[in-house]
């Protein structure tokens, strides 16, 4: 019989300034080596050759569990997924590598630097390249299924309790304390995301700039992070050392690629042609498949930054929902687990319900509508996490590519400054007018509209958040119970 023996210690050698293990690992007939050096290199060349890496016991001193074990913890994580990417971020971490030891510290950080680069919410695709180490593909799919499936359900429960009742008395109340206590949360976000991106002057020049073209010139959002990208490049390119880093790793072969874009790009669009064989084209479940996937390619930032571009399109565009309705989505969103791109699930729900294809119950055109949504919206994060990480990995030694990366990150706090002002008018003025000038639009309110009651909610949800450190979901509980008080004054 083999006995297998792992002894871990910590050396004084260290990975971006974080100490890293290195395992020993003796058997009858082996010699005793070091993991990170012996093992490292092979699991990494399995990654990128398509396959999982190996993290049985004995490999990083980390215990591989069942399937059936990984499921119930990733079914777990999606239950309790509050608090938005980082806590679910941290409630992974507490999961995966304090807990269970399924995953080195180390190998987590890589994974979630991978994730950053990437449109989509990274803890969902954290998920998904987690799961993918554990148990290869159908390890990712289980992940990231279990991730996305509560929150999903939930979210259309209540927006179809919403659009049925959110116009009585009692919803209405509870909707507008809700409104206020989004406005804090996405300042909360933005001062957050600021601190990161913002540590240069040609960054901080960046996110300026987002902003002026997005509130004032109405740029569309893709357009911005294009440009940012472009811009980056171009700097970095001036640089004497913007080439790439040696390569040391295999990546799989084109024929291997090309069939995995095919199969991946037939997944994506599969609903289409559905839509278009039961519904035609003209239908709005077209208009949303086609209109959701360029937004799932364009999310950098998360959620927030892709919201003000989604709620000018769906109120002033295609006219899908009300001005205070996107707040209203997203304090939904923000009050059930999962990640908070979400809310996308919402406005698909809204703009079926409202306009339903001929013999079609609304309710049930609704629920087609959000999953179609849904669809279009995390197929693409499965596929970046299977097809793409042999590429994407590689990037992380292109300078430029980091560089441009760097660019798109100041760009989206410009991004979510606009969200913020756009959800600041909206939410303490009762009307918001707009004023055209050539290219140049301007929103204004209406000063005699300001409300009181919504300001000091406001307020309420800022002290709540930066001062109590209450949370995003006890923040909500409060100002919905408020909003719930101040109708009946």
């Amino acid at each position: 019989m083999t006995i297998v023996r792992t002894v871990c210690d910590r050396d004084k050698k260290s990975v971006a300034g974080k100490p890293i293990l290195l395992c020993m690992r003796d058997s009858a007939g082996e010699g005793t080596g070091d993991s990170m050096n012996d093992q490292h290199g092979t699991n990494e060349t399995a990654a990128f050759l398509g396959k999982a890496t190996d993290l049985s016991a004995g490999s990083d001193g980390c215990l591989k569990p069942s399937f059936s074990e990984a499921a119930r913890v990733w079914a777990r994580i999606g239950c309790l997924g509050f608090g938005g990417p980082a806590g679910q971020i941290a409630l992974m971490h507490r999961e995966v590598v304090e807990t269970r030891r399924w995953v080195p510290e180390d190998r987590f950080l890589h994974a979630l630097n991978y994730c950053m680069l990437l449109p989509g919410p990274e803890a969902q695709q954290l998920a998904i390249y987690i799961g993918w180490l554990l148990h290869g593909t159908r390890g990712g799919l289980v992940a990231g299924i279990f991730f996305v499936l509560p929150g999903l359900c939930i979210l259309l429960g209540l927006s179809t309790l919403y659009a049925l009742y959110h116009q009585t008395g009692m919803l209405s109340a509870v909707f507008f304390g809700l409104k206020a206590a989004v406005l804090a949360i996405v300042v909360e976000a933005l001062l957050r995301l600021a601190r990161r991106a913002l540590k240069t002057v040609s960054s901080r020049i960046i996110a300026a700039l987002a902003f002026a073209a997005l509130f004032f010139f109405s740029v569309p959002f893709p357009l911005v992070i294009l440009v940012a990208g472009l811009f980056g490049l171009l700097a970095a390119g001036r640089s004497a050392d913007a080439g790439l880093m040696p390569e040391t790793t295999r990546s799989r072969t084109w024929p291997q690629t090309l069939a995995l874009i095919g199969l991946w790009s037939c997944l994506w669009i599969a609903p289409l042609g559905l839509v278009v064989v039961l519904w035609g084209t003209q239908s709005v479940f077209f208009a949303l498949h086609v209109f959701f996937s360029k937004m799932a390619v364009v999310t950098f930032g998360g959620a927030y930054a892709v919201l003000a571009y989604v709620a000018q399109q769906a109120v002033e565009t295609h006219h899908w929902l009300r001005p205070g309705e996107m707040l209203d989505g997203l304090a939904l969103a923000e009050t059930t687990p999962g990640p908070l791109v979400l809310v996308l699930t919402f406005v698909a729900f809204m703009a079926a319900f409202r306009v339903p294809p001929p013999g079609l119950d609304p309710v049930v055109a609704g629920l087609v509508g959000g999953l179609v949504a849904t669809w279009v919206t995390f197929v693409p994060c499965f596929a970046l996490i299977f097809l793409g990480a042999p590429s994407v990995e590689r990037l992380r030694g292109n300078r430029m590519a980091v560089a441009a990366m760097n660019a798109i990150s100041a760009a989206v706090v410009g991004v979510i400054l606009n969200l913020a002002v756009w959800f600041a008018l909206h939410v303490l003025f009762a009307s918001v007018q707009q004023s055209r000038l050539g290219p140049l639009v301007v929103c204004y309110p209406e000063l005699a509209s300001f409300d009181v009651s919504a300001a000091l909610l406001a307020l309420l949800a800022g002290s709540l958040l930066f001062v109590a450190r209450l949370g995003v979901v006890g923040t909500l509980a409060v100002c919905a119970a408020g909003g719930l008080v101040l109708s009946m004054l």
